[in-house]
């Protein structure tokens, strides 16, 4: 509820219709109210300066807003004037003192400072993903990674008020160009990061910077979102297939990357992505208290979508039964989760005579066509890959049918076929 209001309290209290000569007469410390126009006045403290204020109550609290000093473009009518238009406003529900303090913390908040904030909501939950959850730490920390690498460094002095549309587009293209390209030195010894660019970097920050604005329009600290009018290009590596040569050569690599002494938990999980399909972060969190070999289903209870049964095709659970046992499936060599397979699985793709163009969701991409193939519907490849909208989540249900099975192992079944080169291309 807003009530328009004098300051029936202030000792100094005088009405009037205010005018120059009011200006003029009025003594430090001394507020004088129009009688026209309420909440609407004059004051002056202990300089020679004059404000035009407004006060009026908002949700209980009693609210001073000023409206300018006396002097171009304020006089006592476009002073008068202006308060008339406010008040409209606030019987909507402005607040105008409360948005003036959002502009001037805008205008002090840069880009950095924003991100800081958007990284610490996050990881204290209060930031939301569209499933209404709070972000998973794997994607708070990818999220860093971009800032730090990508938005701080070519706009991180930016203010969040004066961020245009062009700063937007500009600092797209130099990270399509690599200009951000460096070598960043880890604490763990001889351990580097190569930040790199190129278009899809380029277009999966300036995501990123669309949900980072998206949240600073609802912090107030600007009326719209300049990222929402960027044309990004779209990223064309989900369409990358494996064919069945390749797979072939993939399968030669694996054997000769194990005999070669690359880690054989990095091996096994490379090998596991190309027969489930599953999300890279899926495999490395795999804990063996979410396998069940015996049903052959594994309940995943932190994945992109939520929780997730997916069903183990006979070749994965081949795979997984020779595996030690742990907390994690996939460890790593010191028998904690293994962070990454990025060095191992250069070597295999170096070894296999893949390009960079095949990543981890190549295979993802690889299986899904491959159950196209085999024609399989798209709610089977989905149940297959744990898309969203078709995980299980019931707490009643504790395995995968047997058509879901069946679908898997014959799914798996080709593509493993495919690695012992039992398919022509």
């Amino acid at each position: 509820m807003v009530d328009l209001v004098a300051d029936a309290d202030d000792p100094d209290r005088r009405s009037g219709r205010i005018g120059f000569r009011e200006v003029r007469d009025l003594q430090p410390g001394e507020t004088v109210w129009d009688n026209r126009v309420s909440g609407f006045g004059i004051r002056r403290q202990q300089g020679e300066v004059v404000s035009y204020v407004l006060q009026y109550r908002h949700d209980g609290r009693r609210r001073m807003h000023t409206i300018g000093k006396h002097g171009s473009p304020w006089t006592p009518e476009t002073a008068r004037t202006e308060a008339v238009r406010l008040l409209g406003e606030i019987v909507q529900g402005c607040d105008p003192a409360a948005d003036r303090r959002t502009r001037r913390a805008a205008l002090s908040t840069t880009l950095a400072d924003l991100c800081d904030r958007y990284i610490e909501d996050a990881e204290a939950g209060r930031l939301l993903t569209r499933r209404r959850v709070p972000k998973r730490p794997a994607t708070i920390s990818t999220d860093r990674s971009r800032i730090t690498s990508h938005i701080i460094p070519l706009l991180g002095r930016i203010p969040v008020i004066s961020l245009t549309r062009d700063d937007v587009e500009r600092a797209m293209h130099q990270i399509a160009e690599g200009k951000t390209h460096r070598r960043i030195k880890l604490a763990t010894p001889r351990a580097v990061s190569n930040v790199r660019g190129g278009h899809g970097t380029a277009s999966r920050t300036v995501g990123l910077l669309g949900g980072i604005i998206s949240y600073a329009v609802r912090l107030g600290m600007r009326p719209d979102n300049p990222v929402h009018q960027v044309v990004r290009r779209a990223d064309n590596r989900r369409d990358r297939r494996l064919s069945a040569e390749e797979y072939r050569r993939l399968g030669e690599a694996l054997i000769a990357a194990d005999d070669g002494g690359v880690h054989g938990h990095a091996l096994a999980a490379i090998q596991f992505l190309a027969l489930t399909g599953w999300r890279r972060g899926e495999v490395l969190g795999l804990r063996w208290a979410e396998v069940d070999l015996a049903r052959r289903t594994a309940r995943l209870t932190d994945t992109k979508t939520g929780s997730s049964l997916r069903p183990l095709a006979e070749p994965a659970c081949v795979l997984l039964r020779v595996m030690p046992r742990g907390e994690y499936v996939f460890q790593a060599k010191f028998g904690d989760v293994m962070a990454d397979i990025v060095r191992p699985w250069k070597a295999v793709m170096r070894m296999a005579g893949l390009g960079p163009d095949v990543t981890p969701h190549t295979l993802r991409h690889s299986l899904a066509s491959v159950a196209a193939d085999l024609q399989f519907g798209d709610a089977t490849i989905a149940s297959l890959l744990g898309h969203a909208g078709h995980s299980i989540t019931r707490r009643y249900i504790h395995s995968a049918d047997a058509v879901l099975l069946a679908a898997a192992d014959r799914v798996a079944g080709e593509i493993e076929g495919m690695m012992r080169g039992a398919h022509e291309s």
